[in-house]
């Protein structure tokens, strides 16, 4: 009796326990939405962080260093794709596995990810946390509301978007591996090492990370146009978004009906997919480091490749640091912008810069109002982009001041790998490899920024948005 008496109290004990905590994570969800996001991927963060340390993590069972730890930690989890290590080499199968899992526990999306773990805990979605969940596919529902106009993921999709969200991951990274698993078969590889690299290599491009587990990287693929085609198809999928794979499965057959999100989102991804490569073939066709010894359809293949990994993806079939200056400075402003909204790409989003030239085009002719595909933009969705960009080009700017006066290095490399870790696409001059811990702790912090958002920690940041019930007179700058 007593020991059933016992059992009772403690069951009790632990319930009550158990309901406080999910009661006070419900609260931090129905009040910060945003704010319960990044405390999920700080902890996160730390949890990788510390399994990165333990002797079974690395190759050769000693401690990995905290800054090395924890910078792999953020670059995993962030789906940047920058190493201090060699990643090949360093960890053991055990360390292997805790970035296969991680990349992929990242590419799901801060918000997305908050808001699942918000209803494992709190065993129910509220209004507020549904607002979370939208706003990875709708970043404007967290800086005013619900918008009127049907953008990406309406509120009672959430469920169905989550849903997206695990499916496709799944079924892209199988399909993506089934494409590489043969090819690597006819390259010699064993079959137990290309089922386990077909996979890794999957999950790196769907998440747009870029570890490879060789360590020569892709130099033994670089010729293999089929295995480059199946990872850039992978990356392409991966940095469209959610949203935009949410509406394929929906009405793929029918475009009609796509949101003017998804449109812009195709649009301008494939518009500067296809000017990347023009432009890698005007500035790099003379340059003997890179294509300069290429056939035409090699130098053109070649350089589609590195337009669409300058984007997040973060693969490289050649040494980042021969390209031209001009090269490098446009790998910066494709990797500046991204890929979509609510995808494991990084950067600012196309659709910010779509809002942008929108909002030009509209100023040149005189319109007060931006429109696109027969619908009308709302004014606070240019003030939203503009802040989105201003925040960060400024992580950029302070990144890159600090990391010049760590290093002393060349400000092309510097400016270069600082993008690539705010933008998450983990390609790299040389320079993150050598960094001091005190740059690899900027250089963390960078790819922190880049992945939480600078919306999502504006609005962190920001525990209530004051309303003003009155206007003050008008009066208008100069400008320009």
């Amino acid at each position: 009796m007593q020991s059933n008496a016992s059992a009772k109290r403690f069951g009790h004990h632990q319930s009550t326990w158990y309901g406080r905590i999910r009661d006070g994570v419900d609260h931090i969800v129905r009040t910060s939405p945003s704010r319960f996001a990044i405390l999920v991927f700080t902890a996160l963060i730390l949890l990788f962080t510390v399994l990165f340390s333990l002797p079974i993590a690395s190759a050769d069972r000693t401690i990995t260093p905290l800054y090395d730890a924890l910078f792999t930690a953020v670059s995993v989890i962030c789906v940047t794709g920058l190493a201090t290590v060699d990643m090949a080499t360093h960890w053991s199968p055990f360390g292997n596995i805790l970035v296969f899992v991680g990349v992929n526990v990242g590419g799901i999306g801060v918000l997305t990810l908050a808001s699942i773990m918000g209803m494992v805990i709190s065993r129910r979605l509220g209004l507020r946390a549904k607002l979370m969940a939208a706003s990875d596919s709708n970043p404007s529902r967290i800086h005013a509301g619900p918008v009127n106009e049907g953008q990406a993921i309406r509120l009672g999709d959430v469920g169905s978007l989550l849903l997206t969200v695990a499916i496709s991951a799944l079924v892209i990274e199988v399909g993506v591996a089934a494409l590489l698993f043969p090819r690597m078969l006819i390259d010699g590889v064993g079959a137990g090492e290309a089922l386990w690299h077909s996979f890794y290599y999957a999950a790196m491009a769907f998440t747009n990370t870029g570890f490879s587990p060789n360590a020569m990287g892709l130099g033994q693929f670089e010729n293999d146009y089929w295995f480059l085609g199946a990872l850039m198809l992978g990356v392409f999928l991966g940095s469209l978004g959610f949203p935009v794979i949410y509406a394929f499965a929906r009405s793929w057959r029918k475009p009609r009906l796509w949101s003017l999100h998804v449109k812009l989102t195709l649009v301008t991804t494939i518009a500067l997919m296809f000017a990347g490569m023009i432009i890698y073939i005007i500035l790099e066709f003379d340059n003997p480091k890179t294509f300069g010894s290429l056939n035409a359809g090699d130098t053109i293949f070649q350089s589609l490749f590195m337009s669409v990994m300058t984007r997040s993806g973060g693969f490289a079939t050649i040494e980042i640091s021969d390209l031209h200056g001009s090269s490098l400075l446009v790998s910066s402003m494709l990797m500046f912008i991204g890929g979509g909204s609510a995808s494991t790409a990084g950067g600012i989003k196309v659709t910010t810069l779509a809002i942008l030239f929108l909002a030009a085009f509209a100023e040149a002719r005189g319109k007060e109002q931006m429109e696109a595909f027969g619908r009308r933009i709302p004014s606070d969705i240019l003030r939203l982009s503009v802040s989105v960009v201003l925040w960060g080009a400024t992580t950029v700017a302070v990144s890159s001041i600090l990391i010049l006066h760590i290093t002393q290095a060349p400000l092309d490399h510097v400016l270069f790998d600082v993008i690539s870790a705010f933008a998450t696409c983990g390609l790299s001059t040389g320079l993150t490899a050598d960094l001091p811990p005190e740059g690899v702790y900027v250089q963390a912090a960078t790819m922190f920024m880049g992945r939480v958002g600078t919306v999502t920690l504006a609005a962190a940041l920001a525990a209530s948005q004051s309303r003003q019930l009155f206007k003050r007179p008008e009066e208008r700058p100069i400008v320009g």
